[in-house]
Parts: C-alpha cells; structure tokens; sequence
C-alpha cells in the first residue's frame, strides 16, 4: 500500500537546498549483483511518458572509486560521484557486496547528509545494511533477503527486522527483500509518488504484476547462516525442526536451553530476528506446505505431522501466513506443477533431517537527461558473496504481506 497524499506532500516539504523530488540517485558499489543494479536503472532512467509514465532524472553515482566491478567480470563507470546525490530528491542503495564488509565511511556520511536534507533513501535486497550503518533504520522497521535478516537484526538490535514482508515503507526510508522485490518496492515508489495508473502502465511495459501480494513466507529455507549456525542456541532450533511432528511449546524448547522463557525470548530473537513462538508456527506451517505439494496426506494428517493440536489450528495460520486454505493451495500447486514430476513427500520428509533452521535501496549533468553508465567486460572474472536469488516462484499462489507507513 502507499503513502497518503498528506504525507508524501509532508516528505516533499522536507526537501533543502538544490534536492528535487523527481530526481533519483542510485549508489552503484563494486561486488554488487548487476541484477539488484539494473532495477532502479530500468524503472527511473528510461522515458516511458508516451505510456502515461511520469518522467523521473536518474543519476547513477558510484559509490567508491571505478571502474566498478559487477556480475561476471563486468566493468561500470558511473558518470558521477558521490557529490551528485546532494540533487536528488529520493537515494537508492540497490545492493551491498557483502553482508560482513563495512561500507565506504563517505558513502555513509553521503545517506545521512541526504536524509537530514529530506531525500528519501531506498535499500534494495542487501542495501539494508548500508543503510542500517549509516543509522538510517535505527529504530525502525525494515526487511531484507530472508536468508540475511537473522544476520542484519543480531548486528544491528536497534533495527526491528521483519523477514517476512517484500518490502516495508517507513515513510522517508524504505526496503525491500532480495531481487525481484526490489522491482515491487520501485514500483510503490511510482505509486505513491504518481498514482496507481502510472505503476500500473509502468508494470505493463516491465511485464510484471502491479502490486504483487504476498510475502517472503513461501521462499524461507530451513537453514541459518554459517554464523548463526554456530551458537549454542543452534542445537535447540534443530532439535524443534526435527520435532515438528510433535506437540510442544516455546516453553520446552526454553527449558531445553536451560534458560527462563524471558531470556530465551531475548535471545531467539537476536538470533533469528523473530519472535520463538512466530518462528515456530512458521516452520510448522512450511512443513505443510511441503507436504500439501508432495504427500496425498489429508489435510487432517498433514496438521498431525506438522505438530498442530488439531487441522482447525493449521488452517487458522495457514490462512493467516499464505491467504490461503490448505485444500486450496495444495489445489493451485498441483494444477500448476508440470506433469510428471511428483514426488514421494513421506520419504523425503521423513529421512531427511534439517541439521539447522531459519527464521519465519559533483560532476553535473543536464537536468533534463539521464547520463549513461558505461559498461565493459573484464578479462577475468569475479567472485561475489551476495548469490542472485529468483524470488519469482512459478507454480505458487499469491500471499498477502507487504508492508508500508500508514
């Protein structure tokens, strides 16, 4: 959902000195995935009034030094620096390279001179965490790439990190979950700051949903990260995911960590980034899914096997988490799945046990213009931490689950 009208006039009030609302920077670092790159690229660089799209004035500003290093050796030189962001009315961080590395302490001062002066300020995917260094999210609620929210809310506690939404709108900062949620997050921009005729054309010309409902539920893996998966804390979470079949509380699994319901809380949540008692329903209810797209089990064996005290429990948060019945979308799975590919779910869930779990965005130019980026490739290639994932799922009903200011 977006912003009222009073509050985007409010946000655009704010804006000092020479920033204009129509104006976007995008902060280009090396390491970073030309995919999260390119999307603020192709939704506010391209002039697409003919469609009845209000014109936007990119400027692509690297972030460090160039030439910039991207996806499969590539080489960008931006055609400006960190200076041209003091123009723009809106900052977008598309992605960070790493998750472990600091980012530059000038790109850093650069955000927070920008959103003192009343800029909106964008973290794509893993751009979160540039903007959670530079104290943006403090305070605030934000999203990230469910695979780094356990990471991004135990190295910054005062961020309430939430892994389920596509994208959260704190009003003047903004994030959103990995690639393609970044291309619904832009697309809000449009909507808040244009109406939804204008993100509506604009997703007709990007061959994209215009508001894609849902949240990052439907893609959580089991696993943590390397970091997380080391903490004594681990061993309690791999003992509930291989326990889901089973009737227990949070207060077992606080009594198995030998510690008091209060600190367990405390901690979970510094591991995970959410809630034990959230986390736990989360994993019961992807257990069903599994076996709602691979098991003929009924839908009231499927709420035994996952632990729920009866199936009018797991429909209740089913529905809640995926908008949807158990009967339902194990309907719109199979008439979606390819012929031919089904699979035995009481043999691979029943033998496959979890080792560990997971949680539940001067050099001047002519205003008129967007300057290019030049791109060329590299002789040799290079490694990247951040992976690209395809957070469009073929063959899965659409969830309920963005998240934005009120």
């Amino acid at each position: 959902m977006s912003q009222d009208s009073a509050t985007a006039t409010e946000a655009a009030r704010k804006l000092t000195g020479r920033r204009r609302r129509e104006v976007v920077a995008v902060l280009l670092f090396s390491g970073g995935p030309i995919f999260e790159s390119s999307i603020p690229l192709s939704v506010f660089g391209i002039d697409r009034q003919d469609a009845g799209v209000p014109r936007y004035r990119l400027l692509v500003c690297g972030g460090e030094d160039g030439p910039l290093r991207t996806t499969g050796g590539l080489e960008l030189t931006t055609p400006y620096g960190l200076e041209a962001i003091s123009r723009a009315g809106t900052v977008v961080v598309p992605a960070w390279r790493s998750i472990t590395s600091p980012p530059p302490a000038e790109a850093l001062d650069a955000l927070r001179r920008a959103h003192e002066e009343g800029a909106r300020i964008v973290g794509l995917c893993t751009g979160a965490f540039v903007l959670a260094a530079a104290g943006l999210l403090d305070g605030r609620p934000a999203t990230t790439h469910w695979m780094y929210a356990p990471t991004l809310a135990k190295r910054y506690p005062s961020v309430h990190v939430d892994p389920r939404e596509l994208f959260v709108d704190d009003g003047d900062v903004l994030t959103s979950a990995g690639t393609a949620a970044g291309i619904d997050l832009c697309l809000h921009i449009v909507r808040t700051d244009h109406g939804t005729e204008a993100a509506g054309a604009l997703a007709r010309r990007l061959v994209v949903p215009p508001r894609r409902s849902g949240g990052q539920e439907r893609y959580l893996d089991r696993s943590l990260p390397e970091e997380i998966g080391s903490d004594p804390l681990a061993e309690v979470v791999a003992w509930a995911l291989e326990h889901l079949h089973e009737q227990f509380d949070v207060e077992t699994l606080a009594a198995r960590a030998y510690m008091s319901r209060r600190t367990f809380d405390r901690r979970f949540r510094s591991l995970t980034g959410s809630a034990p008692l959230q986390w736990l329903i989360t994993q019961r209810v992807l257990q069903a899914q599994r076996l709602l797209e691979t098991s003929d089990y009924s839908v009231d064996e499927v709420a035994g096997r996952c632990g729920f005290r009866s199936p009018v429990a797991l429909r209740g948060h089913f529905r809640r988490q995926l908008g949807s019945s158990p009967a339902a979308y194990r309907a719109a799975y199979r008439a979606r799945r390819p012929q031919g590919v089904a699979e035995s779910s009481a043999t691979v869930l029943e033998t496959v046990v979890p080792s560990q779990a997971s949680p539940s965005g001067r050099r001047s130019a002519p205003m008129g213009s967007s300057a290019p980026v030049s791109v060329s490739a590299s002789a040799g290639s290079s490694e990247h931490s951040l992976p690209v994932p395809d957070a469009y799922a073929p063959g899965r009903p659409a969830l309920p689950g963005q998240r934005s200011a009120p």
